[in-house]
């Protein structure tokens, strides 16, 4: 029985080289609509799907291989006595290889102001089924979906005139991991049509890999980057990287981290991160003034990190950027000098990314993976700001209004400061951080005795001081009254919350309830 290839693709990359060699391999060729036209104008003998199934393609092309002429040939399993004398008996032949890439839907949706309905027009229904068709009886049919695959294909075919039952079965795996992934992102673009918020009984993900990694948080552990599927603007994603080694998996971690801080921020502001927390954020009219901010508040953690800035690295920049060893800058542009500057430094990993203050969409996922599970919620996307109602002044004194833009500061600082976190802030400058401690007093100890120890004895006299959650007792006010600290900024909401006030009026310290906490575990 002669062999014979059914290949329908929308991607045709090598689709002819291959077809030819399948055809010097004496296989027949079955194709249709646009992909017979290019295998038919190469001179190629190419059979079309109607002459196979006796049926015209109808319903502008919606029907062509939907037909048991070719699902037959695809489920029929050779080594069943029945199937092939039922082949036999309604004159079907078998079909031994396929090769199909689906409608572009993705590339479609990705479009801008595409419609519904071109959306919908290019949902593939006959390719997923014939690969299925095909997949479902990978020991007797070789189904590809990946040109990369193609030379694997045709070596073995060359070979030994058969596909290996291995790569078939490596082909399978691939095709329904390739359908459930087109079905996911279908269903994903619908549920996003009918604004549907909730969360869904069956939770199906679909991420496209960037790249794999040398390894992960440690050298034993694998590691791989994928991304979601759409237009991430402001996505670490979207980012070009054009200078130094790839990103390692702490990097991607720690750098998303930062720009996540990076864009509570309007006004010129670099964030320095050190796995996984700020280690120096600073805020002013120009960049510069910015860097030097968040590189003074901690000149010790910054060494090795990560920084991200949200206006164009000039010149003066990058050369103090240069002198210190950095893993990753980011920012929305660079001058032509600077970036001739951050070059000469082969390792450190120099990014672009021009939509760095775009946030995410308030219904975005975040994930986290648990044994045997995966807990979901929605992103910590809101905010409390100086012109809201949402906050409460709960002390005698309120805060002045260059406390108030402190206590702003700090409070989108603490927000990024994993739990317990407390930040401290002076002129739009973290002076202070504590982060991931057990208890509330221990960062708050922390914080204060960083801000001695890497900027002045002085540096936390005047300053505010953020906490992430409650205060459980009155120790953090007694802590932030003898580091002279003047305004505390915290979520309010514990049984003892009256001491607290109580401590703040006997000392003269400004306090808000936020009413709102920001929990970062």
């Amino acid at each position: 029985m002669k062999k014979r290839a059914l290949i329908s693709v929308s991607d045709k990359t090598g689709i002819v080289e291959f077809a030819k060699q399948l055809e010097e391999c004496g296989y027949e060729i079955i194709s249709t609509g646009g992909t017979f036209n290019t295998l038919k104008s190469e001179g190629l003998n190419v059979i079309g799907v109607s002459d196979i199934t006796g049926f015209p393609e109808c319903l502008d092309g919606r029907v062509k291989t939907l037909h048991p002429s070719i699902h037959a040939g695809l489920l029929a399993v050779r080594s069943n006595s029945d199937h092939m004398k039922q082949l036999e008996e309604l004159s079907i032949d078998t079909i031994d290889v396929v090769v199909v890439n689906l409608y572009p839907f993705k590339q479609t949706i990705l479009k801008e102001d595409v419609s519904r309905e071109e959306a919908i027009e290019n949902i593939d229904i006959g390719g997923p089924t014939m690969l299925r068709s095909a997949a479902k009886n990978y020991q007797d049919v070789a189904v590809i979906i990946d040109p990369t695959d193609y030379n694997k294909v045709i070596e073995e075919i060359k070979a030994s005139n058969e596909v290996t039952l291995e790569t078939k079965f490596y082909l399978c795996q691939k095709v329904f991991a390739h359908t459930s992934s087109y079905d996911t992102l279908i269903a994903d673009y619908m549920k996003k049509q009918l604004k549907d918020t909730s969360f869904p009984e069956n939770l199906t993900l679909t991420y496209e890999k960037v790249q794999e990694m040398r390894y992960g948080e440690n050298p034993h552990q694998s590691a791989a980057f994928y991304k979601e599927i759409g237009n991430l603007k402001g996505s670490l994603t979207s980012a070009i990287q054009v200078n130094g080694k790839e990103l390692s998996f702490n990097n991607i971690n720690d750098t998303n981290g930062a720009l996540e801080l990076l864009k509570e921020f309007e006004e010129p502001t670099v964030v320095g991160c050190k796995h996984g927390n700020p280690c120096g954020v600073g805020s002013a009219s120009d960049i510069n003034e910015a860097w030097q901010k968040a590189f003074t508040a901690d000149d010790k953690s910054i060494f090795g990190g990560i920084v991200v800035a949200n206006r164009e690295i000039d010149e003066k920049t990058a050369a103090q950027m240069k002198d210190i060893f950095l893993e990753v800058i980011v920012a929305p542009s660079y001058s032509e000098k600077a970036l001739e500057l951050l070059k000469t430094k082969k390792n450190v990993r120099v990014l672009i990314l021009e939509d760095i203050s775009e946030k995410q969409l308030e219904t975005a996922y975040d994930l986290k993976k648990v044994n045997g599970g995966l807990i979901v919620q929605t992103i910590d996307s809101k905010l409390i700001t100086d012109d809201s109602n949402d906050f409460q002044v709960v002390t005698d004194r309120k805060p002045t209004s260059e406390e108030m833009e402190d206590l702003m500061f700090a409070w989108k600082v603490v927000k990024y400061v994993k739990s317990n976190g407390i930040a401290l802030a002076k002129n739009k400058q973290t002076v202070g951080i504590g982060p991931g401690q057990v208890n509330r007093i221990w960062p708050t100890i922390q914080a204060i005795e960083h801000s001695v120890e890497q900027i002045s004895e002085e540096a936390s006299k005047g300053a505010v001081l953020a906490s992430d959650a409650f205060f459980p007792f009155s120790d953090c006010v007694e802590a932030a009254h003898s580091a002279g600290i003047k305004a505390i900024i915290q979520p309010g909401g514990a049984k003892k919350d009256q001491e607290s006030i109580d401590a703040c009026n006997k000392y003269g310290i400004a306090m808000i309830f936020t009413g709102m906490r920001h929990f970062r575990h």
